[in-house]
C-alpha cells in the first residue's frame, strides 16, 4: 500500500550544478525539488540550480526524519557519497 504524503516525511540529498551536496527534509519531495530548482527553496541552493535528487528515504515519523537529516549533515563529503553510492 503506497504511503500518503501526509503519512511520511522524506530526508533527501541533492547534488547542485556546482557539485556540492545539500541535505533536507520535507513531507512533499516532488514539490520541494521543484521549489529548489525554481530558486524558491533553501537560501543555500539559490544560484546553484538545477539540483538533482541523488538520495532519499521516507520516514513515518517527523522526529526520525529530522534526526536522520542532522545525522547526514554531520557527515563529511566522502561519507555522504558512500550513502549515495549504496543507494544507487
Amino acid at each position: 500500500m503506497p504511503l500518503k504524503k501526509r503519512d511520511h516525511y522524506w530526508v533527501y540529498m541533492v547534488r547542485c550544478k556546482n557539485g556540492t551536496l545539500y541535505t533536507g527534509y520535507t513531507n512533499d519531495l516532488e514539490h520541494r525539488l521543484r521549489m529548489h530548482n525554481e530558486g524558491k527553496g533553501a537560501k543555500y541552493l539559490r544560484g546553484k540550480a538545477p539540483v538533482t535528487l541523488v538520495w532519499s528515504k521516507a520516514y513515518r515519523n517527523f522526529r526520525c526524519a529530522v534526526r536522520k537529516e542532522h545525522e547526514i549533515k554531520r557527515l563529511n563529503r566522502v561519507q555522504k557519497e558512500e550513502i549515495i553510492e549504496d543507494y544507487g
